[in-house]
């Protein structure tokens, strides 16, 4: 299968993109591009764009567009053009993805698949309400309900699990909204591209996996099979 592959993972909070992102880039060897790892690391390094989004974001403000724009797009412009990465929280709307397809284009290498992950509004709730992520990798876990979750350390790096402020019910369905009036209309604009593939995402994350890689290998171009 080729490592060129150039997909974007979409579905609701809790739909499972992280861990189906980090899955697929594990086993194509292609880059994962997450949004919010991007953040973090421009605020460790205070690079300029880094300062610039805190100051959004140390006021619970959504990061302007330009700003993320700046950001997603400096990481995926420093991927040699014959490589590939997968993106995960972008892009988010209209304009995030009217600015990516100009990079991609000045490279004239376009996306290759667009996935989105179906997820029903009750079924994220539940999730998310159960769920802890690492303090220090942000690998998720999901609650077992047995009172041992405070004792419990990240299968990954040994960090500390805790549940974020925007898990909780109310949250949850807050950011529900905000995705469907937002990023849920991009469907259509990569369905009109001839890219995007619907999937459900209710069923183990294997069985999601599976279903993901078995898109990828229909739209592996033809010299990666020889």
């Amino acid at each position: 299968m080729t490592n060129g592959l150039r997909l974007v993972l979409f579905g609701p909070p809790g739909a499972g993109k992280g861990t189906q992102t980090r899955l697929v880039s594990d086993d194509l060897d292609v880059q994962p591009i997450s949004t919010g790892d991007l953040f973090r690391s421009n605020l460790e390094k205070q690079t300029p764009l880094g300062i610039k989004a805190s100051e959004y974001m140390t006021q619970g403000i959504l990061v302007p567009d330009e700003v993320t724009i700046d950001i997603v797009l400096d990481r995926v412009m420093s991927i040699h053009s014959d490589d590939g990465f997968i993106l995960d929280g972008f892009p988010r709307n209209t304009a995030q993805a009217n600015a990516l397809d100009e990079a991609l284009g000045r490279r004239s290498r376009p996306l290759d698949l667009v996935i989105s992950i179906d997820v029903p509004e009750e079924e994220v709730v539940s999730r998310l309400s159960g769920r802890v992520v690492c303090r220090s990798c942000q690998t998720p876990y999901t609650l077992a309900g047995n009172g041992q979750e405070s004792e419990r350390r990240c299968d990954r790096c040994g960090g500390e699990l805790y549940q974020r402020d925007d898990d909780n019910p109310d949250a949850v369905r807050k950011r529900l909204e905000v995705y469907q009036s937002e990023t849920l209309p991009l469907l259509d604009y990569y369905r009109e591209r001839g890219v995007l593939v619907e999937i459900s995402g209710v069923d183990t994350v294997e069985n999601v996996n599976n279903q993901i890689m078995a898109l990828i290998q229909r739209v592996s171009k033809p010299q990666d099979k020889e």
